[in-house]
């Protein structure tokens, strides 16, 4: 994606005493500036798209605000490989305090940076480096809410991390429960929450133990987690997210009847397999979103992260030593990546569809691919001091910070760009929708 500026209205070559038509051009657009400084779409200040000043050296002068006329739809922003990119990271685990202590991989020892130093190129555009006060200005005034498991909240700690070059917020919490936290920047009014449920409905643990030793949980899946879902509706974005807990043990319930179960070793119960329970929850998850009667923000589905577990399963001294990522023709989607992604994107279209005759508003932040290729982003063993008498498995879930997990702020934000143009035509064409059903 190349970075354009908006021609003047008039050529190099001409002269204003040439034609009194373009004097009147010059005034008339003059008055239209004063009078209009948003564009109508976008509604984001002209000064933002275009004469945009870094608050920071830390940016690149490639990656400032792009004029409206860059912006390219039809750019997959999800389908290219991973790019060297010396300039980063962006902050540090010294400069940041919201770093979770088991994803400080350079605290713990972590003895390669490489990991740090790569960014996502589409294959047919370029994806600008995030850049924060830009982010900040765009969400003025709004609120952000991650609804999922501990990745969404590493996602969490990620935004956070690379919006403290500006602003760190202060908290606002309503619990001191750490599961449900708020932060606010002042500056801004811009409010970010994280609401935990790792299995997006209704759930508890039945046995701490289980089969495997991890917990066996009861879920019901048609029935809404109201932990999260009372609270949300004042939102004017929601990111949702859920996977690895889905591969533990679970007995599924439905119309508060046992239907099945993931690997509970029950007698008389039938396996289900977790992709029964990972499509249900989120169906449910998205239908507790469509009945929300003054819910009027824009739901992002971020997909599924996979695990890069080598030698053994997690539990089995499974462990992630690659320092570099692959590339785009030595890994694909498959098996249980596969399985899981398509069902919870299957689940997001048919969502879609149903919020669309509401007027809602959902949004695909496709990861997967992107973070199927980065094996070498996980805290592994650097969550903790080898000689701490604590019981944990090789992390190969979540995400170092700094590290690959940052990109995601750098999709949300190219995706908050685009929102205005997408946004007013969808509106165009509910309108349009509700006319004809009216007649």
């Amino acid at each position: 994606m190349k970075l354009q500026s908006i021609e003047p209205p008039f050529g190099k070559n001409q002269s204003l005493h040439k034609s009194p038509k373009i004097v009147l051009l010059v005034i008339f657009t003059i008055v239209f500036l004063t009078v209009i400084p948003c564009y109508p779409l976008l509604k984001y200040p002209l000064y933002l798209v275009n004469n945009y000043s870094e608050p920071s050296s830390f940016y690149d002068s490639n990656d400032e605000l792009i004029s409206v006329q860059s912006i390219n739809e039809k750019c997959d922003l999800f389908s290219g490989e991973w790019i060297p990119n010396p300039d980063a990271p962006y902050y540090t685990n010294t400069t940041c305090w919201a770093i979770h202590e088991h994803q400080n991989c350079m605290k713990y020892g972590r003895p390669d940076s490489e990991f740090m130093k790569w960014r996502w190129k589409p294959h047919e555009c370029n994806l600008p480096i995030f850049n924060p006060a830009q982010f900040l200005e765009v969400v003025r005034g709004k609120s952000l809410a991650f609804v999922g498991d501990s990745v969404g909240r590493n996602q969490m700690q990620s935004l956070i991390c690379l919006l403290s070059r500006v602003e760190y917020p202060i908290d606002v919490s309503y619990t001191p429960d750490e599961s449900f936290k708020r932060w606010r920047y002042m500056s801004y009014n811009f409010t970010l929450a994280t609401f935990w449920t790792p299995h997006l409905v209704k759930g508890k643990e039945a046995d701490n133990n289980g089969p495997t030793h991890t917990g066996l949980f009861n879920l019901y899946l048609d029935e809404f987690d109201e932990e999260w879902t009372t609270q949300v509706e004042e939102f004017d974005y929601l990111i949702l997210s859920a996977g690895h807990w889905f591969f533990r043990p679970m007995v599924y319930y439905e119309n508060h009847q046992i239907v099945g179960c993931h690997y509970c070793l029950l007698d008389n119960v039938t396996d289900l397999t977790m992709y029964h329970g990972y499509r249900k929850a989120f169906r449910t998850a998205f239908k507790a979103i469509n009945s929300l009667k003054n819910y009027k923000g824009i739901t992002f589905l971020r997909t599924f992260a996979p695990s890069h577990f080598e030698n053994g399963l997690w539990n089995q001294g499974g462990n992630c030593v690659r320092t570099k990522p692959f590339r785009s023709n030595e890994m694909k989607l498959e098996d249980q990546n596969l399985e899981l992604y398509m069902a919870q994107v299957e689940e997001f279209r048919k969502a879609e569809k149903e919020g669309k005759k509401k007027g809602l508003r959902y949004r695909l932040l496709d990861t997967t691919q992107a973070m199927l290729l980065r094996p070498d982003g996980h805290p592994s063993r650097y969550g903790h001091w080898p000689h701490e008498n604590v019981t944990l498995y090789n992390d190969c879930v979540h995400w170092c910070l700094p590290g690959p997990i940052d990109t995601w702020s750098d999709f949300l934000l190219e995706m908050l760009k685009r929102e205005g143009v997408r946004s007013h035509q969808e509106k165009l064409q509910y309108l349009s929708d509700r006319k004809l059903q009216a007649r």
